[in-house]
Formats: structure tokens, sequence, C-alpha cells
């Protein structure tokens, strides 16, 4: 999957417009100009078409953790680059406040079972010796469910409580 797709996929999750875009890099300190937010949601095809770098992507997530979760104490975190799946995994069950028993309900929703060992495998240290390396499929997977189990809720994700 490239940025982009994971982009889009977000874009409907967290029913997000280009002003929304901007004001989450924002959050972060970061300035973006919306030329490029409607760049990247062109087709690859035009001319204008712009790559999304993992650098932005992990700012855009670290803007939805602050969004979703409030501003923790201290810095805000510096953005990951290159960015894994396993991080932007990692990234997506903070800002939606998830425990692992949640991640394996959607897995199971799609019919995609993951063991609990598996699932601990992809957030752990890369050093760890049961570090396990989240493919594109999972990942697809993981968006696929959320899409389906919150699109009847017109794309609201349920909102993690920010005192916490």
């Amino acid at each position: 999957m490239t940025n982009n797709d994971i982009l889009r996929r977000l874009r409907y999750l967290f029913s997000l417009n280009d002003l929304k875009i901007i004001e989450l890099f924002q959050l972060t300190h970061y300035d973006l100009k919306k030329t490029d937010v409607t760049d990247w949601f062109k087709p690859e095809e035009e001319k204008s078409y712009l790559m999304m770098r993992d650098v932005d992507l992990s700012i855009l997530l670290n803007g939805i953790i602050i969004d979703r979760r409030g501003k923790r104490e201290g810095p805000v975190p510096e953005p990951e680059d290159p960015l894994s799946n396993n991080m932007i995994l990692r990234k997506l069950k903070v800002a939606l406040d998830f425990k692992s028993d949640d991640i394996l309900e959607l897995f199971e929703s799609i019919d995609k079972k993951i063991s609990p060992h598996e699932l601990s495998a992809f957030f752990r240290n890369p050093n760890h010796k049961s570090y396990r390396f989240c493919n594109d499929q999972y990942l697809r997977h993981f968006l696929k469910a959320l899409q389906t189990k919150y699109s009847n809720t017109l794309g609201k994700l349920p909102v993690p409580h920010k005192d916490q």
C-alpha cells in the first residue's frame, strides 16, 4: 500500500476534509499547503500528483492522535522517517484507544483470524526476537475492518476520553 492509499482510507474513516488535514498538521507544528493536500488525492496519472512521504503520513497520524486523545505534556513527538506498517498500526491503535482485544475483534469481524501472539509481535521492538513485520495485507485488512465496522456511523469513529 502506498501512503496515498492509506491517506485515502484515513480520510474516509475520520471524515477528514482538506482543511482538517491542514489543521492536524498544525497540531504537530508543521505547516502544509492546501495544494499539497489536493495533489495527494489526485490520480497517479496526473502530472501534479504528489506522492505522500513517510514523514508526512507520520505527521498526520501524530496529528490524529493529538486531535483525538489530547496533547501530552512535553514536546510533540518527532515524525518517523522511514515509517513502517507496524508504526502505522501502533499510531492508529493509540489514536483510537484500542486494546489488543479490540483489534482482534476487528480482524475477526471480517473473517481474518489473527492470534494474540501474532498481533503482539507487530507491536514489539524491531530488535526483539519475536518481532514480526506487519505486511501490507494485515494493514489493509485492519483498515477494511475499521471501515466495515464504522460505516454505519457515517465514518465517525468513537472518540476516546481526552483525559486519559
